[in-house]
């Protein structure tokens, strides 16, 4: 191996992935072990082999500038041989010759690697597949001479030698334009450069801000526009915004066509810019299995990869419609091209899942690769309930249940002992009667039921097994509860205080048995210290400790809160404090509410938003107020609105209209949205968006007061107020508009929810604390 200046680096699996990988791509129904089983088999083999045995061995080597490293899995000096450890489910025998191949690949770069470390001069490589359930090893060897070793090592860097010479070109000319990087208008926005030093500083000292910026000062740019800036002086490999929903995604490309110029046209960076997208939106097979006999866009997809991959990064601007141009192109599925993009572009814009699941793209491309990932979460208060669902899961007796009654013959006993099994914890936990009087009968276990985790966890094997040996099988229904079943039983792998395991019952053989995750920071924690710097903004991050302790940042983190650049006179914030949204307040409720938008609407024609805790509520104000004020213009949000339906909804706010359209808080319309000017000149909100009183969220609030002592605050007041906040936001998007904001509640008069409020709203008719 010769020793030259490094022009790149890469890690010996990434070197694998790209040089050794053919034939078609095959995601047939055979999940692999979690990463937590994966360790514990790697820890068993270990455990096995004798006191001389190596273990992670930290190897590393160069080739004409280009180094590759590794840590091989383990090396026997006694047998002399190398071990690369696999762990599996199932039989072996149907792993794909092109996944084996890649294994073999590995572990003999691996070889070289020591061959040229220690002056070996020959080595015995192994292949050590560990069966998960059985624990059962087997063992594939090969012999092979040092020379065969090298010039196999050789041959994969002379394949991946082009590739790595232009990406350390492209690095370079990246870094340069970045380095000169200028602010792509003609001047800040108040609060705005503000926000862009101290996202700056962020990412120079590697550390955590949480930034509280009001809407309407240009978050986005602002928080782009520095961390690219840093990009080259800082090392910073890649950068990921996150979002929470689409516009958010579509607004950050939107920045970043402004940075570096149209996508289409002449003056645009030498920057890789990457949208990913959910695989259900990206596919253009939805009814095809994900495998080469199914699917034709899966079909020889590694050997068509190189060149979809070259043409990608050339084009470099990459949102989801180009992505899949390229991809059809070429004849290969645009999910898995934008999966195998991820590595190589330099900016990637996607949903926060893609970094913070359990089984994230991009956290495991970072590990994997050593990166230096600046993270940016827009809309970051979103953070907590999202993360709290993806590390959740269900499962539904009945669902269980059918697929039991119509099960194939393998499958018939071991989802027999799971029904058996839930029915005891049914019985153990009040009966199966409980729930048949119209109400769900609701309580929190103990903990795990661990009969039941047990029978489930046969259930996982019998099945992927079954889906293994049958991958033509059209029963939909196997495969979804495969994919619950394991959801629930890696995520009991982890429970703890953190989390939670209920039982709901709505009848005989209609119980749903959750494992519900209440504290995110357990999970998120390592996910932040992960990255280089990370960037959590919104409007609504107060109160800070709320996010700190439910988020899991370092202790480190640098809080912020942006004076906002709109003052009282803009808005006009009244109290209604003659009206009570509460359940029981309802009906009394509808006439004082019409009445009031009623009279709003006099007063000032225009475009306005009212806001309700519920459809429900929703839908009784709504006709109530066609009923005494039927002159007066509105629409109504319904139920699981199409993207259209929902474009349909904010097109009728447009200049010269009138009307008031209804919405639910916390939903499409809550936040996310721009309507400047005449487009939306007040907003009514019926609520304080509290989570409704039920036992769950009493389970939570006595979960968060044990652990933070702030139950009432963290389950109900602060997730209600920060929606109430966000709606708020869409009346003032700029230093020219002004507007009306009734909050209907007398609750909102209560000091301890006065107190979260922003400081800048006026409060007509009443004195603030």
């Amino acid at each position: 191996m010769s020793a030259s200046t490094p022009i790149y680096r890469v890690a010996v699996r990434a070197l694998c992935d790209f040089t050794a990988r053919e034939g078609d791509l095959d995601h047939r129904f055979t999940p692999s072990p979690s990463a937590r089983e994966g360790m514990a088999g790697h820890a068993l083999v270990r455990r096995r082999r004798d006191d001389t045995y190596e273990s992670e061995i930290a190897l590393s080597g160069c080739y004409r500038g280009l180094v590759v490293s590794g840590r091989a899995d383990g090396y026997d000096p006694a047998r002399n041989r190398l071990e690369e450890v696999k762990t599996h489910r199932g039989d072996l025998s149907r792993m794909a010759a092109n996944q084996r191949a890649l294994h073999w690949a590995q572990v003999k770069v691996y070889g070289a690697l020591l061959c040229a470390e220690r002056g070996i001069e020959s080595l015995t490589l192994a292949l050590v597949y560990l069966d998960i359930a059985s624990e059962r090893e087997t063992l594939l060897t090969e012999e092979a001479s040092a020379a065969e070793l090298t010039a196999f090592f050789e041959e994969q860097c002379e394949r991946f030698l082009a590739w790595a010479e232009q990406e350390s070109i492209h690095r370079q000319a990246r870094d340069a334009a970045l380095a000169g990087l200028a602010f792509p208008h003609d001047a800040f926005r108040p609060g705005q450069r503000e926000l862009a030093e101290s996202v700056y500083k962020a990412a120079a000292t590697g550390r955590c801000l949480l930034a509280q910026a009001p809407t309407g000062i240009g978050k986005t740019v602002a928080t782009l526009f520095p961390t690219l800036k840093a990009m080259p002086r800082q090392g910073i490999d890649r950068l990921a915004f996150l979002t929470m929903k689409t516009p958010g995604r579509r607004l950050a490309l939107a920045s970043l066509a402004r940075l570096g110029g149209d996508p289409g046209g002449r003056q645009r960076l030498p920057l890789r810019v990457l949208e990913l997208t959910a695989r259900s939106k990206a596919c253009v097979y939805p009814d095809r299995a994900c495998h080469g006999d199914a699917c034709p866009l899966a079909a020889g997809f590694y050997d068509r990869l190189p060149a979809a991959r070259r043409d990608a990064v050339e084009r470099g601007w990459l949102d989801r419609e180009a992505l899949r141009e390229v991809a059809l192109e070429h004849g290969i599925c645009p999910y898995y091209l934008g999966q195998e993009l991820a590595r190589w572009s330099d900016v990637c814009v996607g949903d926060v899942n893609h970094y913070f699941d359990a089984s994230a793209l991009l956290h495991g491309l970072a590990q994997a690769n050593g990166w230096r990932l600046a993270l940016l979460v827009d809309e970051a208060h979103n953070l907590v309930e999202r993360a709290r669902g993806m590390y959740s899961a269900e499962l539904d007796q009945r669902a269980f249940g059918q697929l039991h009654r119509g099960a194939p013959a393998p499958l018939v006993q071991p989802l027999g002992r799971l029904m058996r099994q839930w029915q005891a914890l049914v019985r153990e936990q009040g009966g199966a009667e409980d729930g048949q009087a119209g109400r769900p009968a609701y309580r929190v276990l103990e903990g795990l039921p661990e009969r039941f985790v047990g029978a489930l966890q046969r259930v996982t094997v019998a099945l992927t097994d079954y889906l293994a040996e049958h991958p033509g099988v059209g029963d939909p229904a196997l495969q979804e509860r495969l994919f619950e079943a394991l959801a629930f039983a890696r995520l009991g792998e982890s429970f703890g205080e953190h989390s939670l395991c209920d039982l709901t019952r709505h009848g005989r053989g209609r119980a749903t048995l959750g494992l519900r995750n209440l504290v995110p920071a357990d999970f998120l924690a390592p996910r932040f210290a992960q990255a280089h710097s990370s960037v959590l903004f919104s409007a609504t991050l107060a109160p800070v400790d709320y996010h700190r302790n439910l988020l899991g940042v370092p202790d480190r983190s640098v809080w912020q809160s942006v004076a906002s650049p709109f003052h009282a006179d803009q808005l006009e914030v009244r109290i209604q404090g003659a009206i009570s949204t509460r359940l029981h307040d309802r009906e009394a409720s509808l006439d004082p509410i019409v009445d009031e938008l009623a009279g709003q609407f006099r007063r000032r024609p225009g475009l306005y938003l009212a806001f309700f805790s519920s459809f429900a509520y929703l839908q009784a104000v709504e006709t109530r107020l066609a009923r005494r004020y039927s002159e007066l213009p509105h629409w109504s949000q319904t139920r699981g609105m199409s993207e259209a339906e929902r474009d349909g909804f904010l097109a009728r706010f447009r200049p010269g209209a009138q009307g008031i359209g209804f919405a639910v808080l916390g939903g499409a319309f809550g936040e996310g949205i721009d309507l400047p000017g005449e487009r939306l000149i007040g907003a009514f909100i019926a609520t304080l968006g509290l989570p409704p009183f039920d036992p769950f969220n009493e389970a939570l609030k006595a979960r968060l007061q044990s652990r933070f002592g702030c139950g009432d605050a963290y389950a109900y007041r602060i997730p209600g107020l920060i929606k109430v906040i966000q709606a708020a936001g869409r009346v003032i998007r700029s230093p020219q508009d002004s507007g009306t904001l009734v909050l209907m509640d007398d609750r909102f008069q209560q000091p301890e929810v006065r107190k979260l409020l922003p400081e800048w709203w006026r409060m007509a008719g009443s004195a603030l604390p």
